[in-house]
């Protein structure tokens, strides 16, 4: 009687090994599985990955070439040339409020949008004060107008007061409030110029110059050779070159 309970024992135990180790496998088995499963799987969704800077966020001009406006004067849909551009009536950083119509003695005006952040408009506000210097007492004003969301604490109408101060611009700064302006012209970068005669006709439309990163190495001053084809009674040629700088930056809705 001793030896069967001693042989049930042995036969339970046997058992209870047997199905243990059956779980193992089992185990081992799903795990294997769900390796295989994930390995065969895509990475995370990009949306969930760190994107680097945009290019709006760099110090310095992005390497690799310059941000060109890629889109025509008819896909953008502001004025063409020999339009005659609407007055505004914007207020200037000194708390007046500018429009050209009340600008004396002026033969034509150098509608620039430009902002405070750009490293674009950074690189060229020296030469748009000497721009300003050179033209502005032979009857070309530079009117510079801010087309950013004024709602952008760094282009904000108070960042533009200190800009201006901390530069020492010699020239109306103006915030497009509402930035109704900016669509009219079709400026979409900053800078973006606009050239008016005095019948506020549009005589050429593009960048200041054809080097934004050293005006040392400039070849070609395309303002001051438009401003010049004016003063001798000719058409500027060429009247239109590609904006070089950074996207109008719009109020999101």
């Amino acid at each position: 009687m001793k030896r069967i309970s001693v042989l049930f024992a042995i036969i339970g135990l046997s058992a209870s090994v047997l199905v243990s180790c059956k779980n193992e496998e089992n185990k081992t088995g799903d795990a294997t599985a769900e390796n295989q499963e994930h390995k065969g799987e895509r990475p995370p969704h990009d949306g969930d990955r760190k994107e680097p800077p945009h290019r709006g966020d760099r110090k310095g001009p992005p390497k690799g070439g310059l941000p060109e406006q890629t889109r025509t004067l008819e896909e953008i849909g502001g004025y063409a040339i020999g339009d005659v551009a609407t007055d505004f009536n914007l207020k200037n950083v000194d708390g007046s409020m500018v429009s050209l119509t009340n600008i004396e003695n002026a033969k034509g005006y150098i509608v620039t949008f430009t902002c405070n952040e750009c490293p674009f408009s950074v690189l060229y506000e020296d030469r748009l004060i000497a721009l300003n210097n050179e033209y502005a007492p032979k009857g070309y004003p530079v009117i510079a107008i801010n087309p950013n969301s004024p709602n952008n604490e760094k282009e904000g109408y108070a960042a533009m007061q200190k800009r201006s101060e901390d530069k020492g611009f010699t020239f109306p700064y103006l915030v497009d409030e509402g930035q109704k302006i900016y669509p009219q012209y079709g400026a979409v970068r900053t800078p973006h110029v606009f050239l008016l005669d005095a019948e506020r006709k549009v005589q050429y439309i593009g960048t200041i110059d054809d080097n934004s990163k050293s005006p040392e190495d400039v070849k070609v001053n395309y303002v001051k050779d438009a401003i010049e084809a004016l003063e001798k009674g000719k058409k500027p040629n060429p009247n239109f070159t590609k904006a070089i700088g950074c996207p109008v930056k719009a109020s999101k809705a």
